[in-house]
Parts: structure tokens; sequence; C-alpha cells
């Protein structure tokens, strides 16, 4: 079996896995999971870039910043939307009271 028959197999079950994990996953915990996903997604932006920087084969190089790009936009995202998720919960302040004279 060749290693590319090999990557790709492998690539289509953590596919599989990872669907299926998610679905699985309630919506009140996906929000708070997600903040603690996004320092995989940190992980995942390095290792593309670390093998973008040493590929010389033209598709790798394609198919790497497009990895670069979208963990990129996944990141971001994950931690936006954490930061909105955190703003619902703290306290807002009282509004002042007028003083009439």
């Amino acid at each position: 079996m060749s290693e590319s028959v090999v990557w790709l197999t492998i690539f289509i079950l953590s596919v599989f896995v990872g669907i299926e994990v998610i679905s699985k996953v309630s919506s009140t915990l996906h929000t708070p999971l997600m903040s603690g996903a996004n320092a995989i997604h940190g992980v995942i932006l390095l290792g593309a870039i670390l093998v973008t920087g040493h590929t010389d084969n033209t598709i790798a190089l394609v198919v790497g910043l497009i990895a670069i790009v979208l963990a990129a936009v996944n990141m971001v995202g994950g931690f936006v939307v954490t930061d909105r998720m955190l703003q619902m919960f703290t306290r807002k302040k009282p509004a002042a009271k007028k003083v009439e004279a």
C-alpha cells in the first residue's frame, strides 16, 4: 500500500471520528469546549506553518497555505465566540442615579 493511501485513510477516519465526537456534545457544553480547543488550533496552525515552510513541492505549498488560512480563521473565530460567551456572564453596571437640583 502506498504512503499516500495510508495518509488519506488516516485523514478520512479522523474526519469520521471528529464528526461523531462533536455530534455527541450537547449545545450547552460546545462553547466552553471550544475555548479549550483554541490551544489545539494554535498547535495546528504552528504545525501547518512549519510543514509548509519546509516543502519544495508546489502542490504541498498550496495545500499548506490553505491549511494555514483555515487554521488561523478557526482559531480567531474560536476566541471571538469565547469572548462573546464570557461577556454574557459579566454583570452590568447599575445605571447612575440622576440628582435633580
